[in-house]
């Protein structure tokens, strides 16, 4: 990504986002079990502005609320895109550069770019 959207990227994602990402098309109840797992080490947050599994999660709800999360993300990234003329992808790199890393706790993991997960 060339640094000459990321501003514009970012502002579309920061105002996008402004609200905690749980705003993001998800049901308190997905929120609360990736909050968990989070916490537990099982899921984290990638450079692509989307969670992964740090480990193969072994309650199927963990899944299937990561999934409904990351459907959400992809929809705001998707939206944020077309009215910031960038890629969806890009728009993604963006919120977890400019948004996502400073939500980051303690404890919790993270997978930067090319990188392996790393805890916080």
């Amino acid at each position: 990504m060339q640094s000459k959207h990321l501003i514009p990227i970012g502002a579309g994602v920061l105002a996008a986002l402004a609200f905690p990402l749980a705003a993001v098309a998800q049901s308190a109840q997905a929120k609360a079990t990736v909050d968990a797992a989070k916490a537990a080490g099982i899921v984290g947050e990638q450079a692509d502005g989307f969670l992964g599994f740090v480990s193969v999660p072994a309650d199927p709800a963990i899944r299937r609320a990561a999934e409904e999360i990351n459907a959400g993300r992809a929809a705001a990234y998707r939206d944020i895109a077309a009215k910031n003329g960038v890629t969806p992808d890009a728009a993604g790199s963006a919120a977890y550069l400019q948004v996502v890393q400073s939500r980051l706790k303690p404890g919790e993991y993270y997978k930067p770019a090319g990188g392996g997960w790393v805890r916080k």
